[in-house]
């Protein structure tokens, strides 16, 4: 499997899919199934539609992110960036818990009245379910890691029903990008005080899939319960033991870097790193280091400042570390990205895969000599946004002109390769 990085988004199949059948892409967002106005005037707001940053990038900041800023073009528009973790973590967080804890102090202070989100389906550890959660037990319960598609926007319309003023949103970029549009474009949401945490999300799978891939995964799906992409070039697996089963990259079987295991919306997503949110938290720009569950803060607006200062006598900080320069580590990717966007009907054999032993050599090697910190970052951004401009290209020609935002194709250039 080619992606490196999966992040907290989950649920259940597409919501709105077979309303936005001219374009076949939908990420499940969960504003069509609002039924407190016309499905037609969620539609309007779909990311899909609008396109990727553009315009609403220049309205939340007064301009777009700068081409002549190479870090500027891949991380978006920031106040400050910085690397953190909680000095007392949360038991059951992906990370250290900083999300969580954002979202509990927000609630506590009084700044919103309830916290739309996700919990995870009861019995099931990689599913989730679209909450409301209106007490500290509730978003609490928001905490922990959820790969898979989820309509988190769904739970807008108990919020707008309750006429709440004020409401924190957890989301990734898709319904970030939806929202916002959706509060400028019609008046329901006017008057609702919406703060925004953003999560760097790529690369979900339908749930339907999950099982499937799991399978493919690990050499005990029955028993794991927290999975992630890490910067070890491995999968860290942690079952309900606490052991942690560690997978190269290398050796996962062929067919899962077949790119139609991805959900369509996922492989046309141009904002990994969620640059409409008040504030990001991921972890691909933080450097994985023993006994340490540091996490990427990205202060993007004012209300990411506000958010920010609920906790920071909690956080452990660091300044961001690694070097810049990766080109090397993606250009020995490029031509391979490019030709397995074009393949459409590949067969794969679920026995062609690398040997443990030689996917672990192979994995130390690139820890040691490959990008770290915000190298990692920059790399993991570079592959993902060139992957994307290619899956879109042959398989959405009509749609490539609005979706890409401008930096896309500056960055393609950087590596002379063709529009």
């Amino acid at each position: 499997m080619d992606s490196f990085i999966k992040n907290n988004m989950t649920s259940v199949e597409p919501i709105g899919e077979a309303r936005n059948q001219k374009n076949n892409l939908c990420s499940s967002c969960g504003l069509c199934s609002v039924l407190a106005w016309p499905v037609e005037q969620s539609v309007m707001s779909c990311v899909f539609k609008n396109g990727w940053l553009g315009e609403r990038e220049k309205k939340l900041f007064g301009r777009e992110r700068s081409l002549d800023d190479p870090v500027e073009m891949r991380f978006g528009i920031t106040l400050e960036r910085f690397t953190a973790q909680l000095k007392k973590p949360i038991s059951g967080s992906q990370w250290s818990g900083i999300i969580t804890r954002l979202a509990m102090r927000a609630f506590e202070e009084k700044l919103v009245e309830g916290v739309i989100s996700l919990q995870h389906t009861p019995g099931h550890h990689f599913f989730s379910q679209p909450v409301l959660a209106r007490s500290l037990d509730e978003i609490h319960a928001t905490r922990g890691n959820k790969p898979v598609l989820s309509p988190v926007l769904s739970s807008l319309e108990s919020a707008y029903r309750q006429r709440m003023k004020k409401v924190l949103v957890v989301g990734a970029a898709c319904h970030l990008h939806t929202l916002r549009d959706f509060q400028e474009r019609h008046e329901y949401l006017r008057e609702m005080e919406i703060l925004t945490i953003g999560i760097p999300c790529v690369d979900n799978v339908a749930r339907s899939k999950w099982p499937w891939i799991l399978e493919r995964m690990s050499k005990s799906p029955d028993t794991a319960c927290h999975m992630e992409f890490m910067q070890d070039f491995r999968i860290h697996i942690r079952h309900l033991d606490g052991s942690v089963e560690k997978v190269p990259f290398f050796s996962l079987p062929e067919e899962l870097s077949d790119p139609s295991i991805f959900p369509t919306a996922c492989m046309s997503c141009f904002d990994y790193l969620n640059s409409l949110a008040d504030i990001t938290v991921g972890y691909i720009g933080a450097e994985l280091l023993p006994k340490q569950k540091r996490q990427w803060i990205l202060v993007r607006t004012a209300t990411g400042q506000k958010l920010l200062k609920l906790i920071d006598a909690e956080l452990e900080r660091y300044p961001e570390s690694g070097k810049w320069e990766c080109r090397s580590f993606v250009e020995n990717t490029t031509k391979r990205i490019i030709e397995s966007m074009k393949e459409t009907d590949k067969e794969y054999s679920p026995k062609s895969r690398i040997p443990l032993w030689l996917g672990n050599l192979l994995a130390g090697v690139l820890g040691m000599i490959g990008p770290k910190g915000i190298g990692f970052a920059h790399y993991s951004v570079d592959f993902h946004l060139i992957r994307h401009y290619y899956y879109v290209k042959f398989r959405f020609p009509e749609q490539l002109e609005k979706l890409v935002p401008r930096h896309v194709r500056s960055i393609l250039a950087e590596y002379k390769l063709p529009l």
